[in-house]
């Protein structure tokens, strides 16, 4: 398996997969542990430690979008809070975004119904600290395809990054690439203050 292969494996997969329950699905495993060692062996090459999760949902009810992700364990080991840079799978369409993203759960509690706005709003101020990265990671705004707190708090925390149709995600050495990449901006957010939003110009 590669990392390409699983991501294609999900987005292709994961459709069908929900008419089932995910308790022991071969699909849930992969989301579960073959992805995320693909993942880990990846990041291997290009820079550490992460901690790397993936996730089809909880107990008996899959996802409405599933996940992979890094995690810098000193800025966040979850994804409810922090930032943190991760593979989503629309609903809609079989496509992958990879998001560097802010942590949804963490802005639901703290802004309420107001927590979409209030993560495009630190969206906007990340996207201007990191706009050296600009070009290379061009995606403003990702879209999921399903209703819910969660997956259109998703949509609001992306900061940036690229979406890959199913064709793309057989060029390995392309995902890798992207994937330093995303790296590299996760480091220069955590250097560059994380979701520290000062009241200055130009920050």
């Amino acid at each position: 398996m590669t990392l390409g292969y699983a991501l294609r494996r999900i987005a292709e997969e994961y459709p069908l997969a929900r008419l089932d329950p995910p308790a022991g699905h071969p699909l849930a495993a992969v989301i579960r542990n073959g992805a995320p060692d693909e993942l880990r062996r990846a990041l291997a090459g290009i820079d550490g430690p992460f901690l790397v999760k993936g996730s089809p949902g909880r107990g008996t009810r899959w996802a409405a979008v599933p996940w992979l992700a890094a995690f810098d364990p000193a800025v966040t080991t979850s994804a409810t809070q922090g930032y943190y840079l991760v593979y989503l799978v629309p609903a809609d369409r079989e496509a992958v975004h990879l998001s560097l993203a802010q942590g949804t759960v963490a802005a639901i509690r703290a802004h309420g119904p107001g927590a979409g706005a209030a993560l495009r709003a630190s969206g906007d101020v990340l996207r201007h600290r990191l706009a050296d990265f600009a070009d290379r990671l061009p995606e403003r705004a990702i879209r999921l395809g399903c209703a819910g707190a969660l997956p259109e708090g998703y949509e609001a925390a992306h900061i940036l990054g690229l979406s890959y149709g199913l064709a793309d995600l057989g060029d390995e050495r392309r995902l890798i690439a992207d994937l330093a990449t995303g790296v590299a901006a996760y480091r220069a957010l955590k250097a560059r203050g994380g979701l520290q939003i000062a009241d200055r110009p130009g920050l």
